[in-house]
């Protein structure tokens, strides 16, 4: 008895130094990692240090650049401060082009993005590459990427997210590569849009069972057969963490009691995963419905909600549009070989009979997996983006 005590010791006690002999890779933060120290080297990227170098900042001169797009943007402003004083803290991209946000080509994590893109926020594709890979494993108008499908500004307060006044877009989502980084922002409006942007990473070393970050964009308008397909055709393992929906209700009454479905790993005609109600997957209940006040009731909290409702105000904004989120970050949707997500469309008709409708449906999925992944499918035409 003895003798296995001293080994079980002993074993225990290898263990604990070597936890203790682990480097932080200076990721995972939360409170309890904050004093940890780390070999981990924060860079980050912006309009005024393109590639994130260290001391390569803040360079642009406004005399000698000013005549150099996208280099000194701000030169008229800072013509009698000089180098170091706010002269490209801004990017414009013209109608048509795509412009490349970030290049990195080393392993590391992205921590944070924070954009405020102007013009038309549907008309605006942002785009996220893996490791050289030739379709992204990210594409989505900005505004829905961000929560804000209806080109309109609300507040969106969560974990994942954050989009804060007057169009501070902000993601907290763990983004890992293991060799390079690229992201591009594509205007196909018909006029130039500003962007202001910062891109925070840590330069690390990537565990072998990390997975990338993919995000797909997906519009039915109207849905077909009252059902709006989430995410289709992913193949590989991973795991789902999160849905943005955005709802546009072509009918009279409560629109939300379609279930959504998880189809997983082969599952063909029924589903493994089956919510009860729309309203009740988003962490709500009983049709939104603040009963003292008998009005939708927004909420924005840190892993749900209903951040945004857009009222119908007797002229010309004559539809109900809302947007709404879902992240599972503590009860991910795990898959092996495949995953498909659909949501149903359903409200209410005479004689207590559910309503097959055509609502307006604009989604973003949000999921993790290992590579390759396959390519998405195209994304509607400039058109069928429009949002009117």
């Amino acid at each position: 008895m003895k003798i296995k005590l001293l080994v079980a010791s002993l074993l225990l006690s290898s263990f604990v130094y070597a936890q203790k002999d682990q480097k932080f890779n200076g990721v995972d933060m939360s409170l309890g990692t904050l004093s940890k120290l780390s070999d981990a080297k924060t860079r980050s990227i912006s309009p005024e240090n393109f590639t994130g170098e260290k001391g390569k900042g803040g360079m642009a001169d406004p005399s000698s650049q000013k005549d150099k797009r996208n280099v000194a943007n701000a030169h008229h402003a800072a013509r009698e401060l000089g180098v170091g004083w706010k002269v490209n803290p801004f990017i414009t991209i013209q109608p048509g082009e795509t412009f490349t946000m970030a290049e990195i080509n080393e392993s590391g994590v992205i921590q944070h993005m924070w954009m405020t893109p102007t013009g038309n926020w549907n008309h605006t594709i942002f785009r996220i590459y893996w490791d050289g890979e030739e379709t992204p494993s990210v594409e989505s108008p900005v505004g829905p990427f961000f929560g804000m499908a209806w080109n309109r500004f609300s507040p969106l307060n969560s974990l994942a997210m954050t989009v804060n006044p007057g169009s501070a877009f902000n993601s907290y989502w763990k983004m890992p590569f293991r060799k390079s980084c690229k992201i591009t922002m594509e205007n196909i409006s018909a006029d130039p849009m500003n962007l202001y942007y910062q891109i925070d990473y840590t330069v690390t070393e990537v565990d072998a069972n990390e997975a990338y970050f993919h995000a797909q964009y997906r519009r039915s308008n109207p849905t077909k057969g009252a059902l709006h397909t989430i995410i289709d055709g992913v193949k590989g393992k991973g795991h789902y963490v999160g849905t943005y929906l955005g709802v546009g209700v072509n009918n009279i009454g409560w629109w939300g009691e379609g279930e959504i479905k998880f189809f997983m790993d082969g599952d063909q005609d029924y589903a493994t995963i089956v919510g009860t109600g729309l309203e009740d997957y988003f962490c709500g209940s009983y049709n939104f419905e603040n009963k003292a006040t008998r009005q939708y009731q927004e909420y924005s909290t840190a892993y749900a909600g209903l951040h945004q409702v857009i009222r119908p105000d007797g002229l010309y904004e004559s539809q109900q549009r809302f947007g709404m989120y879902r992240w599972h970050i503590m009860d991910p949707v795990r898959f092996e070989k495949d995953l498909k997500i659909t949501i149903q469309d359903l409200g209410w008709r005479s004689e207590g009979r559910y309503l097959p409708q055509q609502s307006d449906m604009i989604s973003v999925a949000f999921w993790y997996q290992a590579e390759p992944h396959t390519k998405f499918p195209n994304l509607p035409a400039k058109n069928s983006l429009e949002v009117n």
